[in-house]
């Protein structure tokens, strides 16, 4: 019994540092300068991304302050983001609805939460997908969540058009000149419509995801 005492000791360091676990390894909280005098209303952004990725916080930092100039349009203020580091095996570090639900149940993270993958291995295939209400009723765990790949362009307009997404609580694109919700995002395409701020502070409001702004 006595040795199977301190063979029972001697494991626990090993099962805590398992490396087939998800585990959360840096909090750190990212003050953003603010471009508007009076917004009315306040959206706080939670950023994950993997300790063994090809992202760190100088590719993802500027697209999200670029994004939050452009959602300014419509009165919202990203006020703060939360930059959080996590450590999980291979398998969870492309967007795929089975393994990405695991991970985000394991990572009880703050809404929206923006993921920094490696790839995706969906089909069709995307560069950067949101899931808001309406399209993740049969993954609940995936709700008011954005990924986005390694190879993204325009990283801070996609950021910016997949927020509004879930923001809207709606996949409707725009075939309108120069709007953020086109199809295909490009450094042109940054503008949003009276109606789609709207249905943004309206549906964003609704499902909770703003705060007072500061």
């Amino acid at each position: 019994m006595r040795l199977l005492a301190l063979l029972l000791v001697a494991a626990l360091p090993a099962l805590a540092q398992d490396p087939g676990s998800i585990a959360v390894l840096e909090r750190r909280e990212i003050a953003l300068e603010q471009s508007l005098a009076a917004p009315t209303h306040g959206l706080r952004l939670t950023l994950a991304w993997f300790k063994e990725s090809s992202w760190d916080p100088e590719d993802i930092l500027p697209a999200v302050r670029q994004s939050a100039r452009i959602l300014a349009q419509c009165g919202v203020a990203l006020e703060r983001a939360e930059l959080v580091q996590i450590a999980a095996p291979e398998r969870y570090r492309d967007f795929f609805t089975p393994t990405s639900r695991e991970l985000a149940r394991s990572l009880p993270l703050g809404k929206p939460t923006v993921y920094f993958v490696a790839g995706t291995r969906q089909r069709p295939a995307f560069d950067a997908e949101a899931i808001g209400r309406g399209n993740s009723r049969l993954r609940p765990e995936l709700a008011d969540t954005v990924w986005i790949t390694r190879g993204t362009r325009d990283l801070g307009i996609v950021l910016a058009h997949e927020l509004a997404h879930v923001l809207m609580d709606s996949g409707e694109h725009s075939e309108e000149p120069g709007n953020l919700m086109r199809d295909e995002t490009a450094p042109e395409n940054t503008r949003l419509s009276d109606a789609q701020c709207a249905r943004l502070i309206s549906e964003g409001s609704k499902n909770g995801l703003f705060g007072k702004p500061n």
